[in-house]
């Protein structure tokens, strides 16, 4: 059942998430993602079948990216780094949503233990959703801030370099996705987590946010 509620939070943040790559690829001229049926709020719509069924087993998934075309972009590299940068946007602005919940009184770091979750209790559903809500939209902006391609750090650092330092950029971005991989591979062998060192900030913010 925690699965369930872990699963849900995860959802909304990868659809708005994806969402809102869309639309301001929309607001800045390109239509792609448009006339492709992604300028949608329905999770069917952005959710990979790779990174779905790791959703159902594991908790955590991923989203299709979203297809833009920089050519048709009103602002050119600039506007693909504003697309890039709208995503993790989102998930700041949802995160700070939920945790508006807690600030106003409405969810409580009540009880969401396994039994109150099992009698399908309101309130402890209401919170664990609206916690890992917090927690993971806030993760996942800062993951995918990291400047590596192809997360969005890496679209937004192609687009605010230097022009002269593009091809340079360009070619060390190519390797990006053996970065991720290497860095994912090390902390499963190893035992130490490269990406949790990087995330504990992330986390005291997450508690600050829900206090």
């Amino acid at each position: 059942m925690l699965l369930v509620a872990v699963s849900v939070s995860l959802l909304i943040g990868i659809t708005v998430h994806e969402f809102s790559h869309a639309l301001a690829a929309n607001r800045l001229g390109d239509m792609t993602a448009t006339n492709l049926g992604r300028l949608t709020l329905n999770p069917k719509a952005h959710l990979d079948p790779t990174g779905t069924i790791m959703l159902l087993v594991a908790g955590f998934g991923w989203g299709r990216p979203v297809p833009v075309d920089p050519r048709q972009l009103r602002s050119g590299r600039r506007g693909m780094a504003l697309v890039s940068a709208a995503g993790p946007a989102s998930n700041v602005v949802l995160a700070l949503a939920f945790a508006l919940l807690f600030q106003l009184g409405l969810v409580t770091q009540g009880d969401f233990s396994r039994e109150a979750l099992r009698t399908l209790d309101p309130m402890a559903w209401a919170t664990i959703v609206a916690t890992y809500s917090v927690l993971l939209n806030l993760i996942l902006a800062a993951f995918n801030m990291l400047p590596i391609a192809p997360l969005d750090g890496g679209g937004i650092l192609m687009g605010i370099v230097p022009r002269p330092w593009l091809p340079a950029v360009a070619r060390v971005q190519r390797f990006g996705p053996f970065v991720l991989v290497g860095i994912i591979g090390f902390s499963l062998l190893s035992g130490v987590s490269v990406l949790g060192f990087l995330f504990e900030p992330v986390l005291d913010l997450a508690a600050r946010l829900m206090s």
